[in-house]
């Protein structure tokens, strides 16, 4: 008797499903596949993950060295599964496999599903790119770059704008600017019980600002290897704010150097193939540099965006942000700037950096635009970084 599990599966369906997790170690207990679909998903995902001893580096399955017996393999699990597993098998292939290599071949990168961990890996081995294949590394690196920025680029422009408009009031404004919760409170003294209503005498509104430059923002990206997501999505942000006319936008990426990409910022693709992941990382010379790059102390915001391991003068670091903060300059930690999950970083740096009245916390590319709104109205960031962990 076939019966059904609570999850509307049949007792078949959930022993397929078990076997093709399993592998072919539990056929005897299973039992077999029986379509050729299955059959050919067993076989793709037995390339990656299935192995003879128990260890990750004595596979019984594998890809081999050829570029179109992978191109293949990913067609295949292209047709078998959706993007969203398409990009965790593939990012286990590269890791499991040490594909690396292969994917400076023109043919698999035309079969890869980009998405921003193949974009990393790809920044990794930029220097080494061969010309036949550097113009399908940037086809696919476009490919996701343009992806990111339709997800956030809108909201990004609306909260910048937002909180611009919003730091200025009006006393004269129109229906649509008007703000309705400094308004009330504005004219409690206006209460009328038998009415249940205030009379609004005086209106609070936002102001309009004209265009102009009105913030400064400085973002400083380790570039080391764990740091890839957050290189990738900092650099669309980098460019969307600095297609705003209302601030001055400057991106700094560094290692144990610095570069400065902010001509680069018209174009995401140009500043992300200036990058180079991996290597050390001088944070204090980093914001040496940033520091020279402000103007405004007042209206500049800093964003250091790294995991805090320090291979420089860690003292020296913690100086530069303290005397930043106290010229006017408002700094932020993003110890992580991705979707990856709960980041990897140096607690000591983070806790010391606390005690200077510096947020320090991983924020979702999602979060950002409310973070940077919060930012440019000067708001409570560490109570914010707490809400939102």
């Amino acid at each position: 008797m076939n019966t059904t599990t609570p999850h509307g599966l049949t007792d078949e369906a959930r022993l397929r499903r078990w076997r093709l997790v399993l592998g072919a170690a539990a056929e005897p207990a299973l039992g077999g596949l029986g379509t050729a679909d299955d059959k050919a998903i067993d076989k793709a995902l037995g390339a990656v993950y299935d192995n003879s001893g128990g260890s990750r580096g004595d596979r019984a399955g594998g890809l081999g060295g050829s570029a179109p017996r992978v191109a293949r393999w990913l067609g295949d699990i292209r047709t078998y599964f959706p993007s969203t597993v398409v990009e965790v098998v593939q990012r286990d292939a590269v890791e499991r496999l040490n594909l690396t290599q292969l994917l400076l071949e023109p043919e698999l990168m035309e079969a890869v599903e980009p998405d921003v961990h193949l974009v990393g890996t790809l920044l990794s081995l930029n220097r080494v790119i061969p010309e036949t294949t550097k113009a399908t590394a940037r086809m696919v690196v476009s490919k996701v770059v343009k992806q990111i920025e339709e997800r956030i680029a809108t909201r990004t422009v609306a909260a910048v704008s937002g909180a611009l408009n919003r730091s200025t009031r009006t006393s004269r404004p129109k229906p649509r600017d008007i703000d309705f919760d400094r308004t009330i409170r504005k004219n409690l003294a206006n209460y009328l019980p038998e009415q249940r209503t205030i009379i609004a005498e005086r209106l609070v509104g936002y102001g309009r600002r004209a265009q102009a430059v009105h913030r400064d923002v400085i973002l400083a990206i380790d570039q080391s290897g764990s740091m890839a997501s957050s290189v990738v999505y900092s650099s669309v942000f980098g460019a969307v704010l600095a297609s705003m006319r209302s601030l001055r936008t400057s991106l700094v990426v560094f290692d144990t150097e610095v570069v400065d990409l902010t001509e680069k910022l018209s174009d995401p693709v140009d500043v992300l193939f200036g990058t180079q992941l991996g290597g050390g990382t001088y944070i204090n010379r980093a914001i040496a540099y940033c520091q020279s790059l402000v103007t405004r102390p007042t209206d500049s915001l800093f964003f250091l965006i790294s995991d805090l391991y320090e291979g420089g003068v860690r003292e020296e670091m913690l100086r530069r942000v303290h005397a930043m903060k106290e010229s006017g300059v408002q700094v932020v930690v993003l110890l992580a700037l991705s979707d990856d999950g709960a980041p990897s970083y140096d607690r000591e740096n983070a806790a010391a950096l606390a005690a200077l009245g510096v947020p320090a916390f991983a924020c979702t590319p999602d979060r950002f635009p409310d973070l940077l709104a919060q930012a440019l109205n000067r708001g409570d960031l560490m109570r914010w970084g707490t809400e939102h962990r």
